[in-house]
């Protein structure tokens, strides 16, 4: 008698996120949608407990966040890339850790690559450290959704220790290409 093969926690995370973006498909990210996603699917539900086991078990077998941006600190991977059966949405892992970082900025945050979402961003916020949380277009995340509009552009950051975030980009679309804010000196 043979054994079916067991999923790997990578397989079992990307088929568990195909069914999300299947329901999830036709929404245009923004605060409407944000708050449905809290509620629907925050940080007590399911969908949002098995994501995160999954996501950080992938950080610990280094399929999941493990390409280096600016050391160990700051570490991202595009797990699949947009596709039919993804609904056409890229499945990306970003690893952010504001511990011992030298940027000096307010909070002791770490600041991420400046960029822009074109078609918006549903992402998810998974805090490794207790107290952790990213920076989301409505305020600090200490665990659930974020949906920044299309168009919306920033520094991804995070503070008080680690967080994971598992994003999820229609049509795979994200921008570096875009010039942050000028910092206005203030009027003598």
């Amino acid at each position: 008698m043979s054994h079916p093969q067991l999923a790997s926690a990578k397989d079992e995370l990307i088929a568990r996120c195909l069914r999300f973006l299947r329901e999830v498909k036709d929404m245009t990210a923004g605060a409407e949608v944000e708050h449905w996603l809290n509620t629907r699917y925050g940080v007590g539900s399911e969908l949002y407990q098995n994501l995160s086991r999954l996501i950080a078990i992938g950080v610990k077998e280094g399929w999941a966040a493990d390409v280096e941006i600016a050391g160990p600190r700051y570490r991202r991977a595009r797990l699949v890339e947009p596709c039919v059966e993804t609904c056409f949405f890229s499945i990306t892992a970003v690893l952010m850790d504001s511990t011992g970082n030298t940027q000096h900025n307010p909070e002791g945050s770490f600041r991420g690559d400046y960029h822009s979402h074109p078609y918006g961003e549903f992402n998810m916020v998974v805090p490794l450290d207790k107290g952790a949380a990213l920076a989301g277009p409505n305020g600090w995340c200490h665990g659930g959704w974020t949906a920044p509009s299309p168009g919306s552009h920033h520094y991804p950051e995070a503070k008080d220790g680690a967080v994971i975030a598992l994003f999820f980009l229609p049509a795979g679309r994200i921008a570096y290409n875009v010039e942050p804010p000028q910092q206005r000196c203030p009027a003598a």
